[in-house]
């Protein structure tokens, strides 16, 4: 489809758009792309001389990892010039927090990377935490359970990336086992927070309960299982020359160029520079347990791949670390002694899947007024936490994320921003898609891995 902007001499009557002003076009035909129309360009292209032609690509272009707007500039087959537009995702998850508690901002914020729930409550409540001056109060078995949950979910959120990225070029075998491999992961969070994703498990002062029984066995038997199916999507894509020829070369960033645009996680240490926050600036313990940083040496597509495999053996190696100490820790707190911030108090799973102890029910609402009155007063006006702010940044699977949060002393956030890695990573799209070809474009989208819902929050 070709589409021309009206210019100042269009037909009377014609509807004058409120919110964007007609002009005349003067960069050629904008052809509007959905997918699977290309024979439409070529045969728009064939009427006139002139071979530079503008395309967009999405924003619902299977290939754009969600609601990504690409604006193409091509000559013939080869990309003169990329743009990325953003915000059509746009939910106001920032805004929103300012009118909620600061525990009811875990359940908004969980929602933003939704592929990578348990790292935006967690760079979150560390914030929050800061501001309350409770970091060296939390519970030992609180801070190995957000361990235990953040290297899950970057296998899967890992899972997803090379599952995506195999589909889009065609591997439609990495994809099938990527989301097969992801299912288990989904339902080891369910089994331990009731739920599949946006769980608000990671609250401040800990987490929201105990592990549930047999969880323990779940996971081990998870890492066994993972542990042979790993090699299955190393030996379909690592050496296949399809694979590679799609993947090498492509996308090129070398360190110079991504420390330049702010750039972390995979595309940064494709470039063979160890930077990850979880040794270079240690959260949660993470100093204590013993794993790799993965790093390749060819800042493509390619090493951006390996880099994410790798990440996943050194996940499961932190997973079975933290498995073994919880089953030392038996009984031991997940919340924080101070009863001012505990909340919600003494979650439990039952019959429903998830919900209060009955035993806390019993208390409060049978034995003590006191105790009815403080869970009431905690739950809705919630906790005050002490003006001021922080930023305290986590690596997640796409690179730093960090949460900025404001207190003016009272029992919402003042502001909260969040540092996202898909929004900073997305600058590198120009620089790596200029100069190759259409189908190249897929590629580097895919190796830098953005979440729509982190870029617009």
């Amino acid at each position: 489809m070709t589409t021309f902007e009206p210019g100042p001499g269009r037909a009377a009557g014609a509807q004058e758009d409120l919110y964007a002003g007609s002009s005349e076009t003067t960069e050629g035909r904008v052809f509007t792309v959905t997918g699977q129309d290309w024979d439409s360009i070529t045969e728009g292209l064939a009427e006139g001389d002139e071979e530079r032609v503008v395309v967009n690509m999405g924003p619902q272009h299977p290939s754009t990892h969600g609601v990504l707007r690409l604006i193409l500039e091509l000559e013939g087959e080869t990309v003169s010039e990329a743009r990325c537009g953003i915000g059509y995702l746009h939910t106001g998850i920032e805004k929103n927090m300012e009118y909620r508690t600061w525990v009811q901002g875990t359940t908004f914020c969980t929602r933003m990377d939704y592929l990578a729930p348990f790292f935006n409550e967690a760079t979150y409540c560390l914030g929050v935490e800061r501001l309350l001056g409770i970091e060296d109060d939390i519970p030992e078995k609180a801070s190995v359970m957000r361990v235990l949950m953040m290297e899950l979910n970057r296998i899967s959120s890992h899972l997803v990336a090379i599952a995506t990225g195999g589909m889009e070029l065609g591997a439609l075998t990495v994809m099938t086992i990527g989301f097969r491999e992801r299912e288990l992961v989904l339902d080891l969070f369910e089994l331990i927070t009731g739920l599949r994703m946006n769980h608000a498990f990671i609250r401040p002062g800990g987490v929201a309960q105990d592990l549930p029984p047999g969880a323990l066995e779940e996971i081990g038997s998870f890492v066994a299982l993972m542990r042979k199916r790993l090699p299955e999507i190393e030996a379909l894509c690592n050496a296949n020359p399809i694979f590679k020829a799609r993947l090498e070369g492509i996308g090129t960033l070398d360190l110079e160029g991504c420390l330049a645009l702010g750039l972390t996680g995979p595309p940064l240490r494709a470039t063979g520079y160890p930077w990850d926050l979880r040794k270079t600036q240690p959260y949660c313990g993470y100093e204590t347990y013993d794993f790799d940083v993965q790093t390749w040496d060819t800042a493509d597509s390619y090493g951006r791949f390996r880099v994410r495999v790798n990440e996943m053996h050194e996940s499961l190696k932190i997973v079975e670390q933290a498995a073994e100490r919880l089953a030392g820790l038996e009984g031991a707190p997940v919340m924080v002694a101070d009863k001012k911030i505990a909340w919600p108090s003494q979650l439990s799973i039952g019959s429903d899947g998830m919900g209060n102890s009955l035993d806390h029910i019993r208390h409060i609402m049978g034995e003590s007024m006191e105790g009815l009155i403080h869970h009431f007063k905690l739950v809705t006006e919630g906790f005050r936490v002490p003006a001021g702010q922080a930023y305290v940044p986590i690596e997640s699977p796409r690179g730093e994320l960090g949460a900025h949060v404001v207190s003016d002393g009272g029992t919402r956030p003042f502001r909260a921003h969040f540092r996202d890695p898909s929004f900073t990573n997305l600058q590198a799209t120009s620089v790596m898609a200029e100069g190759g070809m259409i189908a190249d474009v897929i590629v580097a989208i895919a190796s830098i891995d953005p979440v729509m819902g982190g870029v617009d929050r």
